[in-house]
């Protein structure tokens, strides 16, 4: 292409001198506020021509250079986010082996890089959340946030490292700035849900609740978990109410709960609570009897038989006993709580008849052998006890049974309504059987 061009512009020159020749005219050129000239007008077409040539010239040669610097930054930037890449890959194979240390070093490699990697920023940030460095962690999320103020990802982040630090009112200004874009962000919904459960604003909690079980209607594993939970912080607003001696809002709210969650023993026994406190000993009794006999669980049982003992009616609660033994004649962990009520008050024989009648088949546990080595013992059988005791892994002081979590299997040595591990309400059972079944 160099020669042809050359060889046009030969030809060109060629025409032009032959002009030269036939055209010898002159003309008077005048610079604007300059000097005058006077030259052929084919010397003036050269000049023009050469002028627009190099024009021309100069003009390709400012596109060339700009074309050769955007190559090079671009096969820098290529080469830069080659290395980014690695750094990032190598950074998320540490995290996931568990190596903080190395994830830490390939992301600070990632930054120097280019300091404004959103996602090394919240990298950075989330390793330090993991080993409880907030202050660091809130440094991080707010560079990403810098980078992209919109990011839901950078304002969950930014709330939860606020709640970690216990500034719950800048966690939930987060949390509501990404709700005002996005009002059906469950990751926000579930993060100002924690923020209330964690500073006690039940009622707020109990709203916020609805709003997510309306939003999984569609899937009925999770509509099941989000509704047990409305149950457990109705239970929680109760209990603050009953705490703050507003006792006919909280024995509303029991029997509101009641009402949508017929099995909810914490319900119950928090009703009775209420009852109680109103010295409606009568209808707290029976309470107690029916819920028993509808959903059978023993720590009702054992809440009325310390409730009728304090109002010093154990006789009422023999009978209710045989009552129900009569409904149910093969029920082994009544025989052995009646058993145990008879050791309580003292009824030995009573108690030794009952526990021999228990299938130890059936119910085979440290408990029942300590029991009956008591019974034994007060009998003065010492044989019987002693082997009774040597079968019993260990021995409880006053037989008290200890209570177990249905859903972790934790234990507990007094009833609560939510379980510390778990987090979840309604799962204490007494255990009788030495599990989590009631």
């Amino acid at each position: 292409m160099g020669k042809v061009t050359i060889f046009i512009f030969l030809v060109f020159l060629a025409v032009l001198g032959f002009f030269a020749l036939e055209n010898k005219d002159t003309i008077t050129l005048k610079i604007p506020f300059g000097d005058v000239y006077i030259m052929s007008k084919v010397a003036l077409l050269l000049l023009a021509t050469t002028a627009g040539a190099l024009g021309v010239l100069f003009i390709f040669f400012i596109r060339d250079t700009r074309n050769v610097i955007e190559n090079l930054q671009t096969q820098k930037r290529q080469k830069r986010d080659e290395r980014i890449s690695a750094h990032y890959a190598r950074a998320l194979n540490a995290i996931f082996s568990g190596n903080n240390e190395e994830a830490r070093e390939s992301l600070d490699a990632i930054l120097r890089e280019d300091p404004g990697h959103f996602d090394a920023l919240r990298r950075l940030g989330d390793l330090s959340m993991e080993s409880k460095e907030y202050l660091t962690a809130k440094e991080y999320y707010d560079r990403a946030k810098e980078i992209n103020p919109k990011s839901p990802v950078a304002l969950l982040s930014l709330a939860n490292a606020m709640g970690k630090m216990k500034r719950y009112t800048e966690a939930l200004k987060y949390a509501d700035e990404v709700l005002d874009r996005d009002s059906d962000n469950i990751a926000a919904m579930q993060k100002k849900r924690s923020i209330f459960e964690q500073t006690s604003r039940w009622d707020e909690l109990i709203s916020l609740q609805k709003l997510i079980i309306k939003q999984a209607q569609t899937d009925k594993l999770r509509l099941k978990t989000e509704e047990d939970m409305l149950t457990g912080y109705q239970y929680e607003y109760a209990r603050a109410s009953l705490e703050s001696n507003e006792i006919e809002k909280a024995e509303k709210i029991f029997r509101t709960i009641l009402k949508a969650a017929p099995d909810f023993v914490p319900g119950y026994l928090g009703l009775v609570e209420a009852l109680l406190l109103k010295n409606e000993n009568e209808e707290a009794i029976n309470i107690l009897e029916k819920s028993f006999e509808q959903i059978g669980s023993i720590i009702l049982l054992a809440r009325l038989e310390d409730l009728l003992i304090t109002l010093g009616e154990p006789s009422r609660l023999i009978r209710f006993y045989k009552n129900s033994l009569s409904k149910k004649p093969m029920d082994n962990r009544l025989k052995f709580l009646l058993a145990k009520f008879y050791y309580r008050v003292e009824m030995i024989d009573d108690a030794l008849d009952m526990i021999n009648s228990v299938d130890t088949g059936m119910l085979s546990t440290p408990e029942f052998y300590s029991l009956r080595g008591e019974l034994y013992l007060k009998r003065n059988q010492m044989t019987s006890a002693l082997n009774d005791f040597r079968r019993a892994s260990e021995f409880r002081k006053n037989l008290r049974l200890p209570y177990c979590c249905s859903s972790c299997e934790s234990m507990y040595q007094e009833w609560i309504g939510r379980c510390q591990t778990c987090k979840k309400w309604n799962t204490l059972k007494l255990d009788v059987y030495g599990s989590c079944k009631d």
